[in-house]
Order: structure tokens, then C-alpha cells, then sequence
């Protein structure tokens, strides 16, 4: 009997075609909750694209599900936990659409700098006005790009060629690979005093959501045009339109919302913003190629071999037992060294020990990198695109392997070089009980840690002395952020300390900042943990 491949939404043709040799393809209405439910009971795999919903029940009533697949970039209607909780292996297209999401904010400049939009209605509503709708040249002017990741650098590329001048904010690529696409390395800061239109392809995190507020908007060159065609909430949508109804800013376009759907937003009342609901991936050739891409994927996935574009790495493929438990500690081992470091390193070795390097460890070279570049790229981060987001960004990751460790079975290192010659490092291990694994940090820049892998992290480095764990535990507390464990090492007294904190919730970035001045911190950062 063939395994059964069911498609719960519409699907390209040509991805339908590439399963229907080897597995029978059964089709169901996804927003049927019913009539789905039922199908998935036979069900070794289900393709879906926005509209339905793959959550905890739906997994539980599908116990032959190998894969989950979304022919699209997001996962909001997929419960990824409930899925790898069973070892169901979710896949996604994350370089599906990142053409035709750069095209969009193309086209909502070229639309705002010539008030199309407004020009067409009011035509349309019987009035020949060509003076209203004068608009302006972008040829000749600097063109602010906030995030240089695959679709920034596609956006970059295509705005390039109408004769402007780029620079961008980034502080995750390095200077040289920023000058071989033509752009300039800004701050933030100067980025807003220069350009004359901004485009942003941020991923969004803890630290990006109101990334251009007030404070930001008040900075900028007057007159420029803001484009946000990336995640909603990156731009605070109110300071937008007080900007705008200032006269700072001279127009907008924007294609996603802090929440979505969205039919209403002080942004609507201004006739030179440009507004279209969320159309990035809205065309054609981005469905197919996602339709493609996840039909290869289901594929590989049901003749049992290894699928690199899972998002859920615990559910992956040909990986060795004795590995396994060790892919989602290298990825935790990247995110945290991304934290503490501030940026990417220019090189980065993943340093494997123990008895496990009898095995084939290469994938956790590519579980590290990808842990390293997940908060700071907007694209979703896999097996196959991690090597290649490095490469983009100039970062090269090498391993090495030990057979011997000293106090751990297992142990992994992260060590990395900083463009400023500053090295990080960050260890770990992994301890297995009869019901999970255990993920431990062993090791931050040389102090010694034992503090489990997870949850949202707090790193605060500062000089040891009385009463600074009490000072940040008030600063916490007051802003109703729960501490759920805390470890401070230090090499002596008096001299250099690390205090990290598990803390219940995220912190925004004055939070940190706050607690950080408070006991006079060199250094401070976040790491995020928790499965997404």
C-alpha cells in the first residue's frame, strides 16, 4: 500500500505531479474541521498552506503522520511542538517567496513616490489633478536599507539599478561582504539622518519589534519615504502617522501590520501611505515554488531519508542515535553565542568531544550555524540555507572533533573571533534522563556555568561586588519579570562576575538596558530558547 500524501489546500500542479507516482494523493477542504480530522486519520502526510490549521488535535488524530508540510514560509498555523512531541517532522518553503516580497517593496516605494495609489483614485473618482500628485526621483538619492538578509540583499540589488546611493544597518554581516554587494555599513542612527527612503527586511524578535519608533522617527532626513513590507511591528504604526501628519515623514508603504488581519489603522487616514494586506508572497510563481519545494520535501521525507529543510531538527532524518540529542544543544549553544558575542564572528569552530565523534558528527556544524543566524535573518534557518546565510554574511564555521573529554561524556564548544578581535565562547552538554534530555550551559567566556540550556537567558557582566543581585532581582520584579533560576561565577572576588538568569518572559530592550545600568554592566544580552 502507498503511503498517503494529503493535500488539505490548493497546490501547484506541478507539485502534485512530483508525488503522484510514489503515493496516493488525497485530497480534503483543510478549513472543513470535520472532514479533516477525519482524512488525516489515514494520513502519513499532510500539505497545507495558511488556512488550515495542524494544531495538538489535529496531530493526535493522524497516528501515521511522518510530516507535516507548509507550502509557504510562515508557521502560524502549525503547532510545531505538538508535532515534534510525536517526532512528526515539519517542513516549510523558507525560500519561497523572498523574490516576490523584495518586488513588493519595490513596487510600494515606486507606488509612494509617485502617490500612484492616490493618483489612481482619485482619476478614478472622476478628478484630473496632475499637479497634486507630484512625486519625486529616486535616482541620485540614498536609499536606507535596515537588515541586509536574502531578501534585503534582493531589494538591495533591484534598487540599485535605478542609479541610488545604498547603505545599511546591520550589525549580523561583515563590512566586506556589505562592500561587495555596493552598500555602505551604517549605524541605525545614521542610516535615518541620511536616507532619503528606507526599506526594512528585518526578521522580527524581541529586540526588533518598535525598532523605528519616536525616538527614531525624530532622527530622520525630512521628507523621506519608510517602506515596511517585512513582519508588522517593526515600525510603531501611531509615531508612523504622527510622523507623517508632522510632515517629518513624507510617506509610507506598508504591507504587514502589528496585527493581522488588519482593516483599520491611523496609517489608512494619510494619502500618501500606500497600504496593501500582506501580498509579499502573493503571487503566482512564489506559490509554486513553495508548493514545489515542500512536495520534494514530503517526498524525502517518506522514503525515510534525510530532510534537511525540517524546522524542527529533533524530528530529522539519517542522524545517528548517540547525535541526535545533540543537534538542538548546537543549535542552543549558536543562539546563545549570538547573544553574548553582539553580532556574527567572522569565524566560528564547533569543537565536538566525547565518545559520539565515532559517529558521523558533520550536522552539528550545520545545527550550530543555523542556531547562530536564527534571530538575526528574517528567512526561516535550516540545514540546507544555514551554510549559505554564512556564507553570505563572510562567516566561516569549521569542526573539529576529540575522542577524550574531562568532566562531561559529551561536550560541545562554540569558540568564535568578533571583527574586533574580541573571542567568545560557549560550551554545553547533554544529560539524558529516563523521560528527556537535558540540555546544559557548562561554559560562557571562560566562567564556569550549570545552568540548564533553556527558556529565555539573561547575561550581565559586570564587577563582583555586594547587593547587584538583589539590584537586578527589584528592577525584575517591579517590571513583573519572574526568575526561575539564577547562577553568578566569577574568577575572584572582587574581580570580573557573570550573573545569567532564566527569567519567565522576554524583555524588551529598555528593560535590559535598565537593568544592566543599574549595576553598571559591561556587557548584557538575551538569549532567547524556547521552542518556536
Amino acid at each position: 500500500m502507498k503511503p498517503v500524501v494529503l493535500i488539505a489546500e490548493e497546490l501547484a500542479p506541478a507539485a502534485v505531479d512530483v508525488l503522484a507516482h510514489d503515493f496516493d494523493v488525497r485530497h480534503v477542504d483543510g478549513t472543513d474541521r470535520a472532514a479533516l480530522l477525519a482524512a488525516l486519520g489515514s494520513a502519513d502526510a499532510v500539505i497545507v498552506r495558511s488556512a488550515t490549521q495542524i494544531d495538538r488535535e489535529a496531530v493526535a488524530a493522524a497516528p501515521r503522520l511522518k510530516v507535516v508540510a507548509r507550502a509557504g514560509v510562515g508557521l502560524d498555523n502549525v503547532e510545531v511542538p505538538a508535532a515534534t512531541a510525536r517526532g512528526v517532522m515539519v517542513v516549510n518553503a523558507p525560500t519561497s517567496n523572498i523574490v516576490s516580497a523584495a518586488e513588493q517593496a519595490i513596487a510600494l516605494l515606486l507606488a509612494v513616490t509617485r502617490n500612484t495609489a492616490s493618483a489612481s483614485a482619485a482619476l478614478k473618482a472622476g478628478e484630473w489633478k496632475r499637479s497634486r500628485y507630484t512625486g519625486v526621483e529616486i535616482q541620485g538619492k540614498t536609499v536606507g536599507v535596515v537588515g541586509l538578509g536574502r531578501i534585503g540583499v534582493l531589494f538591495a540589488a533591484r534598487i540599485a539599478a535605478f542609479g541610488t546611493k545604498l547603505i545599511a544597518y546591520d550589525p549580523y554581516i561583515q563590512p566586506a561582504r556589505a562592500a561587495q554587494l555596493g552598500v555602505r555599513l551604517v549605524s541605525l542612527e545614521e542610516l535615518l539622518r541620511e536616507s532619503d527612503f528606507i526599506s526594512i527586511h528585518l526578521p522580527k524578535t524581541p529586540e526588533t519589534v518598535g525598532l523605528i519608533g519616536e525616538k527614531e522617527l525624530a532622527m530622520v532626513k525630512p521628507g523621506v519615504r519608510i517602506v515596511n513590507a517585512a513582519r508588522g511591528g517593526l515600525v510603531d504604526e501611531q509615531a508612523l502617522a504622527d510622523a507623517i501628519a508632522e510632515g517629518r515623514v513624507g510617506g509610507a508603504g506598508i504591507d504587514v501590520y502589528s496585527k493581522e488581519p488588519c482593516t483599520a489603522s491611523p496609517l489608512f487616514a494619510f494619502d500618501n501611505v500606500v497600504a496593501t494586506p500582506h501580498l509579499g508572497a502573493s503571487t503566482v510563481e512564489a506559490q509554486d515554488k513553495a508548493g514545489l519545494a515542500v512536495a520534494r520535501s514530503v517526498k524525502l521525507a517518506l522514503q525515510g531519508e534525510f530532510v534537511p529543510d525540517a524546522v524542527n531538527v529533533q524530528a530529522g532524518g539519517v542522524v545517528a542515535e548517540d547525535v541526535r540529542p545533540l543537534l538542538p544543544l548546537a543549535e542552543r549553544l549558536g543562539r546563545v553565542f549570538t547573544a553574548v558575542a553582539g553580532g556574527v564572528a567572522a569565524s566560528v569552530t564547533v569543537e565536538v568531544r566525547g565518545e559520539v565523534v565515532a559517529n558521523e558528527v558533520s550536522v552539528l556544524k550545520l545545527a550550530a550555524t543555523k542556531g547562530l543566524f536564527t534571530s538575526v535573518v528574517s528567512e526561516q534557518v535550516t540545514y540546507v540555507n544555514a551554510p549559505h546565510i554564512a556564507a553570505e554574511r563572510g562567516v566561516e564555521v569549521v569542526l573539529t572533533t576529540h575522542g577524550e573529554t574531562i568532566d562531561h561524556p559529551n561536550l560541545v564548544t562554540l569558540a568564535g573571533a568578533l571583527p574586533d578581535g574580541r573571542a567568545v565562547t560557549v560550551s554545553g552538554t547533554v544529560s539524558s534522563t529516563a523521560t528527556r534530555d537535558v540540555f546544559k550551559l557548562t561554559e560562557v567566556d571562560g566562567f564556569d556555568l550549570e545552568l540548564a540550556a533553556e527558556g529565555i537567558l539573561l547575561f550581565l557582566r559586570y564587577t563582583d561586588r555586594p547587593g547587584v543581585v538583589g539590584l537586578v532581582g527589584s528592577i525584575l520584579g517591579e517590571a513583573g519579570v519572574n526568575i526561575a533560576a539564577m547562577q553568578v561565577a566569577r574568577r575572584e572576588a572582587g574581580g570580573e562576575a557573570l550573573m545569567t538568569l532564566t527569567v519567565d518572559s522576554a524583555l524588551g530592550a529598555e528593560l535590559l538596558t535598565s537593568a544592566a545600568d543599574s549595576i553598571g554592566a559591561v556587557a548584557a544580552s538575551v538569549a532567547d530558547l524556547r521552542e518556536e
